[in-house]
């Protein structure tokens, strides 16, 4: 649940904001009775083949004298690092403490019978290289928003730890997290042919290798292309979400250090191009966390030229 700059930026975004509004309590105002409760026990992040993967057990009560419908607030405590409730319901963003994200999410279930309570968890993925030591974040929190007062009834810090690769929990270091990105892109040619297709126009695929370093919070990478006239780019293979106009995203979603994914990006040409040098395309990668682009450290291998041409051969 995302937004841009660029492509889906006035769609994603828009809905967001309509969303939070949708939603009772997603501004933090002090409650003046205490119509429910919280309880919360540790985030204890287990290592895995891309990173640390944990859940948050979260108990609310409601401590009102009618049934009432609930929502609650998850400020993460490392930054991108929220992934959801189970059992799965509604989550948006709702604001940012130092770049890290509060999630406004509806309690899963119908509503809360007078003196009820109801268990769930809150699922998080940090995605960096895991270390052999143990490590500790702070700064998470859960708030609990009754929907008839629409105001935090209550909320609890929590603490983090990432369980070392060799099973210890002792002595944590603080995790540390990149603030700037550093992503790479490169095309396997510098030219590329667009061939003729049936029905006039022209059609070709440019291989191309995105790789990220580093454990910048990111949502995606999308890159944005300049194209020669006449010329558009259709889409990409494998492809998870469309293009649109010069711009389109890195497929797989959210990458982890180190990890590097080479993928077909397809070109389309109007049947009325003339056959020859089309130009030149310059495609740029960026990588999206929210509503805007984190800084690359070394921005110099962000692009790629490529020289266009149309054959009249099939």
């Amino acid at each position: 649940m995302n937004t841009r700059s660029r492509l889906r930026a006035g769609v994603l975004l828009g809905s967001a904001l309509a969303l939070v509004a949708a939603l009772p309590g997603t501004t933090a105002l002090a409650s003046t009775g205490t119509p429910a409760a919280i309880s919360t026990g540790r985030l204890l992040l287990e290592p895995t083949a891309d990173g640390y993967r944990g859940t948050l057990p979260v108990t609310i009560t409601n401590r009102s004298r009618a049934a009432d419908y609930y929502s609650i607030q998850v400020t993460e405590p490392v930054s991108g690092s929220f992934d959801g409730l189970a059992p799965s319901t509604a989550c948006v963003q709702a604001g940012r403490v130092e770049n890290r994200r509060v999630l406004a999410c509806s309690v899963p279930g119908p509503d809360l019978e007078p003196g009820e309570r109801r268990s769930f968890d809150v699922a998080f993925e940090v995605l960096t290289a895991p270390r052999p030591y143990a490590m500790s974040a702070t700064g998470g929190r859960v708030e609990v928003v009754p929907g008839h007062t629409q105001q935090v009834a209550a909320g609890k810090d929590f603490t983090t730890l990432f369980r070392a690769t060799t099973g210890s929990l002792r002595n944590p270091r603080p995790y540390v997290q990149d603030t700037v990105a550093n992503a790479a892109l490169g095309a396997g040619t510098g030219a590329l042919t667009l061939t003729r297709q049936a029905d006039g126009t022209y059609a070709g695929r440019l291989s191309v290798t995105v790789r990220y370093a580093g454990d910048a919070p990111h949502d995606y990478l999308w890159v944005e292309a300049t194209l020669p006239a006449g010329v558009e780019i259709a889409g990409t293979d494998p492809q998870d979400s469309p293009s649109f106009g010069g711009f389109f995203e890195v497929p797989g979603g959210r990458m982890a250090p180190g990890e590097e994914r080479t993928f077909a990006v397809l070109f389309r040409a109007s049947s009325d191009v003339v056959v020859g040098d089309l130009g030149i395309v310059e495609m740029a990668l960026n990588t999206q966390y929210g509503a805007g682009v984190v800084a690359d450290g070394a921005p110099a291998d962000n692009s790629v030229q490529v020289t266009l041409s149309a054959s009249g051969d099939s």
